[in-house]
C-alpha cells in the first residue's frame, strides 16, 4: 500500500489538494511524504520475508537463518540516524517483537534439530552465526539424544545397505531465491 502511494504520490497529492473534493485533511506535507518512504523502506524486510515463507516450500530450517537475518537488518535501522525518530523506535520495537518470537526458538528443539539435520546448514551455520560454543554442542546433543530416543533401536546392526544411485535434481529458480537466507 504505501509502495502504491509512493508510485501514484502525484495523484494523491492532485486530489487531496483539490478543494472541491473536500480532502484537504489527507494531505500530506514534505515531512510525512518521507516518513511514507522510509516506512515503506524499512518494512521491506518483513514483507521479503512473508512472501518467502509463503511459497509452497519454506521449510522449518530456514526459520532460524529468516530471524537472524530479519534481527541483522532491523538493528542496522534501529541506529540509522538517516531515519527519522519515529521510524527508529518503531523498528527498535519490531525487533523486540522478534526477539520474543525467537525465543521461543529455545523451548522447542525441532528447530535445532532441523537446522543440524539441513545438508545446507548441520553444526557450520551456528558457527558462522557466532553462537556460542556451549550452545553449538547442546544442538549437536539435542540431535544425538533425539537419535538415540527415536531411532538407533532400529538399525539392524552388520547389515550392508547397496548405495541407491542418487538423481540429479534441476534446481528450479522462484522469485524468491535470491533472498539472502535461500
Amino acid at each position: 500500500m504505501l509502495a502504491f502511494a509512493l508510485s501514484y504520490r502525484q495523484a494523491i497529492d492532485d486530489i487531496t489538494g483539490d478543494r472541491a473534493f473536500n480532502l484537504r485533511t489527507y494531505e500530506l506535507n514534505e515531512g510525512e511524504w518521507d516518513i511514507v518512504k522510509q516506512l515503506c523502506n524499512v518494512l521491506k524486510i518483513l514483507k521479503d520475508a512473508t512472501l518467502f515463507f509463503s511459497r509452497a516450500t519454506p521449510n522449518l530450517a530456514m526459520v532460524i537463518p529468516a530471524m537472524d537475518h530479519i534481527d541483522a537488518v532491523l538493528a542496522t535501522q534501529s541506529i540509522d540516524a538517516t531515519l527519522s525518530a519515529s521510524i527508529r523506535a518503531a523498528v527498535l520495537m519490531g525487533k523486540k517483537t522478534l526477539n520474543r518470537y525467537y525465543d521461543k526458538t529455545d523451548s522447542s528443539e525441532v528447530y535445532r534439530i532441523a537446522m543440524v539435520l539441513h545438508p545446507r546448514h548441520k553444526l557450520e551455520y551456528f558457527k558462522n552465526a557466532g553462537w556460542d560454543e556451549s550452545w553449538i554442542a547442546t544442538a549437536k546433543d539435542i540431535v544425538v539424544d533425539e537419535y538415540k530416543r527415536s531411532y538407533a533401536d532400529r538399525v539392524e546392526p552388520n547389515v550392508a545397505v547397496p548405495p541407491t544411485p542418487m538423481k540429479k535434481t534441476v534446481r528450479k529458480l522462484t522469485s524468491m531465491s535470491w533472498w539472502p537466507i535461500v
